[in-house]
């Protein structure tokens, strides 16, 4: 892909992040969708080490460092007081923050879904 619909893709996820976390208008869309990226980063390794038993992330420690990461995103979307159903997915295999499937579709969220309709909140763009 070029750099130049990466970013155009990233910049419209922004702007529609904006929308489902009811941000103000002059929230910077390409800053928002890195801050989240880089959560995502994290949320994944996490969800990897958790799956694979390593780094000391078991059942009892998942929690407590997946809220941490929760706390990151509440800070800059406030999704907890908005009733946003924000997660960690502990799988692996897929992205690892996301919006639940029930919510998006009731909702009509516009941002981009895995196939089980849950919303992506950080997809990596460098794959489209």
């Amino acid at each position: 892909m070029n750099n130049v619909k990466m970013y155009r893709n990233i910049f419209n996820h922004g702007e529609n992040l904006k929308k489902v976390f009811n941000l103000p208008a002059d929230t910077e869309p390409v800053k928002l969708c890195k801050k989240l990226f880089s959560l995502e980063v994290k949320a994944h390794k996490l969800a990897e080490d958790y799956c694979n038993g390593v780094n000391n992330v078991d059942s009892e420690t998942w929690e407590p460092l997946t809220d941490k990461i929760l706390e990151q995103i509440d800070k800059f979307t406030g999704f907890k007081n908005k009733g946003i159903p924000v997660f960690v997915n502990g799988d692996a295999r897929g992205y690892a923050l996301k919006i639940d499937d029930e919510y998006v579709r009731a909702n009509n969220i516009k941002i981009h879904k895995d196939w089980g309709g849950y919303g992506i909140i950080a997809p990596d763009f460098r794959d489209f």
